[in-house]
């Protein structure tokens, strides 16, 4: 990306539906179409959008996916404050707390030599 490059902005138009606008290179495109987004051609290009009648939570989760991955390879994004999807973070229990292993320790199960 050039720096001050135009943003890809991912809105909610004036029908509901969920669309990309700015410039999209073939790498934000790829993304974009990894998480669901539609090329369809129209005059002046291509009309980004999503799948309608998908619901508003699957919306909203596939818009910030989108987001958050053209934002992680650098890209300057605007997201719709509408379409954010917050999740809650893992959920996996943790492990049982262990103690650090020192270099005079022996490994777990084994007795130590004499």
């Amino acid at each position: 990306m050039t720096p001050g490059a135009e943003p890809i902005r991912i809105i909610r138009g004036q029908d509901d539906e969920v669309e990309v606008t700015g410039a999209v290179d073939a790498f934000a495109g790829d993304v974009l179409r990894r998480a669901g987004f539609l090329f369809e051609p129209s005059l002046p290009g291509h009309w980004i959008r999503l799948p309608f009648d998908m619901g508003r939570d699957w919306e909203n989760e596939r818009a910030t996916w989108a987001a958050d991955m053209l934002t992680a390879a650098r890209y300057p994004v605007h997201l719709d404050p509408g379409l954010r999807h917050d999740t809650p973070g893992p959920t996996a229990p943790a492990g049982p707390a262990r103690r650090p292993a020192m270099a005079a320790q022996a490994p777990p199960g084994r007795r130590p030599r004499r």
